[in-house]
């Protein structure tokens, strides 16, 4: 898999879930993690190198690879012993008139089954490979998908410190205010109550921000972080192709692959079931000894079975299913696809213009409201109540960008994800 790099957010090269339970993580664990941040590039590293999950599929491989050797085998060689008229009655008691007969046997393989075999193994072997390629994409994507949301959740802890600091010097200026009798004292207890209120944001990111920490750590195996902040930037998307190049992009990808290669194991399942109705034809050579005067004779024989046609149409029947199901499956995922595909370069889009929209109009506007407002509101021309509505608005609109430039990673990571390679 790929990921775009954004300033450390996105990896640009082919990088997979493990879910740790916890109770409770006490603040003092995460005090001693190390001071270097955590980027997306080194957390999908680790996923790679120790995820149980991505590991698992190293013996499920061998599985296959074992099949497909034991494919590759012709017809055993048996050998048999047999003795007749012994131990009977009258002239047959004893083994004075024994018959023994020392045979080696096997089957000849007709209609190339052996050839199919081994077109199903490999076949097997490919869509094996496009399944793991695609399951590698699907954790690795959750994995960049957890990563933004900790960048996000790690901006608004930012905002969330900004908006106490922005409480502590409100109450300061409303006690000197109220102390100098010019304003009254329940602004006093509103500015005590709005510092308690960001107060308690600040502890409600950082706990969420911890619950993400663990969760990302979970990927590669290990129960605590060992970093205390992440290295990212949810601001830089870079440019992006038109829908339509990125959903020819997105149709050579694993998932799509995926259902090509189970299409044509589908067509080997088939050619192997009408080699099936040809008949093997199974031989046997011996030599035969007679007791009573001591002479040996060669034995040979053939064996074909019958109506073996009529006994395969079921089968074959049932094989040339699966392979009409395999096609309708891959229509039906290319559709799928360009819808979700659609969407996510659709809010891609509409994120990314609000970001510009925020930075360029929104917020200059705001800080110079707010600037005035509380200068306003020291000189006694605007109320606290005015004062404090500006702050929101400017609080407001700073979490409406950090959620927007959030949204846009997320959607890119999609996309990303779906192409199976960088969005540039």
């Amino acid at each position: 898999m790929f990921f775009h790099q954004c300033s450390g957010l996105r990896l640009r090269s082919y990088a997979a879930v493990g879910l740790v339970l916890f109770s409770i993580v006490s603040k003092e664990a995460f005090a001693q993690n190390s001071d270097k941040p955590l980027s997306l590039h080194h957390a999908i590293s680790k996923t790679l190198a120790q995820n149980l999950q991505l590991h698992q599929f190293d013996i499920k491989k061998d599985v296959l690879l074992g099949r497909r050797e034991t494919s590759e085998l012709t017809s055993a060689l048996n050998i048999s012993i047999e003795v007749e008229n012994f131990a009977g009655s009258g002239e047959l008691s004893g083994v004075t008139s024994a018959e023994t007969t020392l045979a080696l046997s096997s089957v000849i393989e007709l209609g190339g089954k052996r050839r199919a075999r081994l077109s199903v193994a490999n076949a097997q072997l490919q869509t094996f490979d496009y399944q793991r390629q695609a399951f590698t994409l699907d954790v690795l994507g959750d994995l960049t998908s957890t990563f933004i949301q900790a960048l996000e959740v790690q901006a608004l802890s930012e905002l969330a410190l900004e908006a106490r600091n922005l409480a502590q010097s409100t109450l300061k200026i409303v006690k000197n205010r109220s102390s100098q009798g010019a304003a009254p004292e329940y602004e006093v207890k509103r500015a005590k109550s709005s510092l308690s209120h960001s107060q308690l944001q600040v502890d409600a990111l950082e706990q969420q921000f911890q619950r993400l920490q663990i969760k990302i750590a979970a990927y590669w195996g290990e129960t605590l972080p060992s970093w205390s902040k992440l290295d990212g930037d949810i601001y830089t998307y870079g440019t992006s192709s038109d829908f339509i190049a990125l959903y020819e992009r997105a149709k050579s990808s694993p998932a799509i692959a995926q259902l090509a290669s189970e299409s044509r194991l589908k067509k080997a399942q088939v050619s192997l079931a009408k080699t099936q109705s040809k008949a093997d034809i199974g031989w046997q050579l011996g030599v035969r000894r007679y007791e009573d005067n001591g002479d040996t004779a060669f034995t040979a024989g053939v064996s074909i079975p019958l109506f073996g046609g009529k006994r395969n149409r079921g089968a074959l029947k049932s094989a040339m299913a699966s392979e009409n199901e395999v096609v309708y499956e891959q229509q039906t995922a290319l559709l799928k696809l360009h819808v979700q595909l659609f969407e996510a370069y659709s809010q891609r889009q509409q994120h990314v213009a609000a970001v510009k929209v925020f930075r360029s109009d929104i917020l200059p506007d705001l800080y110079a409201a707010l600037a005035s407002t509380q200068s306003a509101y020291e000189t006694g021309r605007y109320s606290y109540q005015d004062w404090i509505a500006a702050q929101k608005e400017l609080l407001d609109a700073k979490r409406s960008l950090i959620e927007s430039a959030a949204a846009a990673s997320l959607n890119q990571a999609v996309i990303e994800q779906l192409i199976a390679e960088p969005l540039n």
